[in-house]
C-alpha cells in the first residue's frame, strides 16, 4: 500500500497547496512525483516519476518490479543528474511510505531538496501527477497488453522521452510542448 505513511516520519507541509498552475520563469522550483503500477505478464512493473510542476515535464523517472523506497530515489535521482537545479527545489508529493521514509529524505537533502506532502487519502493533492498516470494509461499502457517488463519499460521510455516531453501539447502551456515551453522560457 503506496499511500500508509511511515508512522515514525517526521510531520512535512504541504508547500503547494494545490497550486499546480505553470509558473513562467519558475523552472525546477517546485516537483511533484508518484507511482503507478502497471500489469505484465511477469508481474507488476512499477513506475516513478519526477514532474517539473513549471513545465509539466517529466524530468526524472525509474522503473522496477517492486514498491521499496529505492524505486522513489532513483526517480528523484535521475531528475537531479539531468536538471541540476541550482537552487533549492520543492518535491511535492502523497503520504506513501516510500516518501516519508527516512532513506528519501536523507536523499533529498543530499540534493538540497525540501519534502512537501499532502493530505493523506487526497488526490486532489498531487493532481499534476495523477493526472500524468491517467494519461499514460489512457494512451499507451492501457492500449494492449504487456508481456513483460522489458516491453513496457521500452514502451515507456519512448513514451515520455519521444512524444509525451517533446511532442504533447498542453492548452496550460499555450498549447505548446513540455519542451516548447522551457525553450520559450530560456528564450
Amino acid at each position: 500500500m503506496t499511500t500508509l505513511p511511515d508512522p515514525r516520519a517526521a510531520a512535512r507541509p504541504d508547500l503547494v497547496g494545490r497550486d499546480f498552475a505553470p509558473d513562467a520563469a519558475a523552472l525546477d522550483i517546485r516537483w511533484c512525483g508518484d507511482i503507478t503500477c502497471i500489469p505484465t505478464d511477469q508481474g507488476w512493473l512499477c513506475l516513478a516519476t519526477v514532474i517539473d510542476i513549471a513545465s509539466r515535464r517529466v524530468v526524472g523517472w525509474a522503473t522496477a518490479g517492486h514498491l521499496r523506497t529505492d524505486l522513489v530515489a532513483d526517480a528523484l535521482k535521475s531528475a537531479c543528474r539531468r536538471r541540476r537545479p541550482t537552487r533549492p527545489v520543492i518535491f511535492h508529493s502523497d503520504r506513501g511510505c516510500q516518501y516519508t521514509s527516512q532513506q528519501f529524505a536523507s536523499l533529498a537533502a543530499e540534493f538540497d531538496i525540501q519534502l512537501s506532502v499532502g493530505r493523506t487519502g487526497q488526490c486532489w493533492d498531487n493532481a499534476l501527477a495523477e493526472s500524468f498516470f491517467a494519461t499514460i494509461k489512457r494512451e499507451l499502457l492501457g492500449t494492449k497488453p504487456w508481456p513483460s517488463r522489458t516491453l513496457a519499460r521500452t514502451a515507456i521510455f519512448e513514451w515520455i522521452e519521444s512524444w509525451y516531453n517533446l511532442q504533447r501539447l498542453y492548452s496550460s502551456l499555450g498549447y505548446r510542448s513540455p519542451a516548447e515551453y522551457e525553450t520559450a522560457l530560456a528564450a
